[in-house]
């Protein structure tokens, strides 16, 4: 039982993480800025970002609230969850509302490096729980190569 209350936890707080990061970000994608820009050969259609992100912070739930379990400490773990949380929304309105790029890519720059650690730093711990958070870093990896391109290509 206490598995499903955290991870009923974790997943209200990654999709008010979502949510409050789509509110922040203005009119994000549908801008005529964002419309503008030379984007990557590789960016997906739209609705593919959407399907990713909802898939990665279901996942990313069920690795928190697995994982829970096997630590001892605790704090930690949480104060790494809130600093993800923060630069998981805080990209939004960097990248779409304030045109911020350069800053946008530090930020999930940085976040992917968190999310790494997550993966690599408990994967002997954690074994095969570890595949949770896979498609969180896959994406990531994604995200930030458009990302670097938008920077460096507009």
């Amino acid at each position: 039982m206490k598995v499903a209350i955290r991870l009923i936890a974790f997943l209200v707080l990654n999709f008010l993480a979502l949510g409050v990061g789509g509110l922040l970000m203005g009119n994000g994608p549908s801008s005529d800025w964002y419309l503008q820009l030379n984007k990557a050969p590789w960016t997906p259609p739209g609705w593919v970002f959407g399907v990713a992100w909802t898939t990665v912070m279901l996942c990313f739930a069920a690795y928190m609230a697995l994982g829970w379990s096997e630590l001892s400490d605790k704090k930690r773990w949480i104060t790494l969850y809130t600093i993800q949380w923060v630069l998981n929304v805080s990209w939004n309105p960097l990248f779409f509302r304030y045109h911020q790029v350069g800053a946008a890519l530090v930020v999930i720059i940085l976040l992917t490096i968190l999310i790494a650690w997550f993966l690599f730093g408990y994967c002997s711990r954690f074994r095969m729980k570890s595949v949770f958070i896979l498609p969180y870093f896959l994406w990531l990896m994604v995200a930030t190569s458009l990302n670097a391109y938008i920077r460096f290509m507009n």
